[in-house]
């Protein structure tokens, strides 16, 4: 691979002569590949046994693994249910590195395609409230498919520059994810296009803009609060300058420590005021040491004091939320019928109308006027006339048994595949089951998406957007 010639010197300045060879010839190895197991659908144990891939452990991500290059994990029926997200094996490390209690408000900041996000929401397992947003409003809907696909119901995408954020969200979130755009360093040996990205646009011209959307996550980080800036690039300007940056405008703001794994490496503290910071908290990841690609991941916590602490709780942000939400509605005969067939408790007080789309809302999320949203909540589906019709959203949020209605076919059933590309379904094994009308489509037991019945064959309702191609 063709290395400029500055980068190479740079990485001199960051590894010693046999370090950078061997960070040099890891140019060499095979491309790894990871995924990671959505456990808020299902156990790592479960998906184990059902597993049809090759899988290794990734040693630092308990629900990460290996997969071989022969397998094609995107195109199984497993994929669609969402039971595991593909992603580069180091990636994972900061949305697993971010500690996340129940009930705990998130914020990913820069969150598009969607690989933190949803493992976070995994780890909120329903409780609590994810804000994901990106500034670019065509990756803000592939973000929001992703959301829909792994069955995050407690969530709110926005389009929206960082900047504008900080004014409503102030003090608000008890977690922040900073997967901060970068000169992509760390990626080279993965995708050889991004070196000319790098000649054009270096270091210099991301560490600004890494400066300024890190004292965003600060300002509406809450006292007591947790947040963690990644990047997957090496250069010293857009990682532990950024970190000095923070920690100088923010002496409110300190490190903290994050477990070294085999192959960790700390922050490197190339001057006192580094080492008085403590910038050996941070961990630097390099392709030579792990099986990874690069990265870099700091975790800061906001100091406060009791009476902070008592202010911020959440309780009282909980109600900061709550006081921003309209009255109770009148909820539809035609949705109150549907939700029979369903153990989901419908509450007038969460339920939003928009023209005929119809939403369950987070009490946490505050007022939204005037910001870009892509989706506040989980989209029920639509009314049209005198009938509701269930979304797409909705049967990847619920579990099978959480509706009364279900067909579950095996993963290697042909009639899944069918399914997947929206074809009508003959189901004469299912003739004498009762199982007309709105059925949740299964694959092995896990929902797929919506058919309509008539006692022998399926009308496919399956999202054409998400068909399989």
């Amino acid at each position: 691979m063709n290395l400029p010639q500055q980068y190479i010197d740079n990485m001199r300045d960051i590894l010693d002569a046999e370090e950078l060879e061997a960070y040099l010839n890891s140019f060499h190895d095979n491309r790894l590949y990871g995924l990671r197991v959505n456990t808020m659908k299902i156990s790592v144990e479960e998906f184990l046994r059902i597993s049809p891939f090759k899988l290794t452990p990734i040693r630092w991500i308990d629900n990460g693994f290996y997969y071989s290059e022969e397998d094609k994990p995107a195109k199984h029926p497993y994929y669609y249910a969402g039971l595991y997200y593909i992603q580069e094996p180091s990636a994972m490390t900061p949305a697993h590195v971010l500690p996340v209690d129940s009930g705990d408000i998130i914020l990913d900041m820069c969150a598009a395609p969607g690989g933190k996000s949803t493992e976070l929401g995994a780890k909120l397992n329903h409780s609590g409230l994810l804000i994901t947003n990106d500034i670019s409003s065509s990756r803000a809907k592939a973000l929001l498919k992703n959301i829909e696909v792994f069955g995050i119901p407690n969530v709110c995408v926005l389009n929206e520059d960082p900047k504008r954020l900080v004014s409503k969200f102030e003090g608000y979130f008890d977690k922040i994810l900073i997967d901060a755009p970068c000169s992509g360093e760390g990626m080279f040996r993965k995708d050889n296009k991004l070196i000319k990205s790098w000649e054009k646009n270096g270091p210099a011209v991301y560490s600004k803009i890494q400066r300024d959307i890190i004292l965003y996550g600060a300002d509406m980080l809450r006292p007591g609060g947790k947040m963690l800036y990644s990047t997957c690039t090496f250069s010293k300007l857009e990682n532990e300058e950024t970190v000095r940056f923070l920690l100088k405008e923010r002496p409110n703001i300190h490190l903290m420590d994050i477990k070294k794994q085999e192959g960790f490496c700390s922050g490197i503290a190339y001057d006192e005021e580094l080492e008085s910071l403590h910038i050996e908290k941070c961990v630097r990841l390099f392709p030579h040491k792990i099986k990874g690609e690069g990265h870099f991941i700091a975790l800061f916590e906001k100091e406060a004091n009791d009476c902070q602490e008592v202010c911020f709780s959440q309780s009282s942000l909980y109600a900061k939320g709550a006081a921003q939400r309209g009255s109770h509605i009148k909820i539809p005969k035609e949705l109150q019928e549907f939700f029979t067939h369903t153990t989901i408790p419908l509450h007038s007080l969460q339920i939003k109308l928009y023209d005929t789309k119809v939403y369950q809302t987070i009490p946490l999320m505050m007022d939204n006027k005037g910001y870009r949203v892509v989706r506040e909540g989980l989209l029920l589906g639509e009314l049209k006339k005198n009938r509701f019709e269930p979304s797409q959203a909705l049967a990847m949020a619920l579990d099978k048994t959480q509706y009364d209605n279900i067909i579950s076919l095996p993963s290697d059933d042909a009639r899944i595949i069918k399914y997947l590309k929206g074809e009508t379904l003959e189901l004469p094994e299912f003739k004498n089951s009762n199982s007309n009308g709105w059925v949740l489509v299964c694959v092995d037991g896990y929902p797929l998406g919506w058919g309509k019945y008539d006692g022998y064959s399926l009308k496919n309702k399956y999202l054409s957007g998400w068909r399989w191609l």
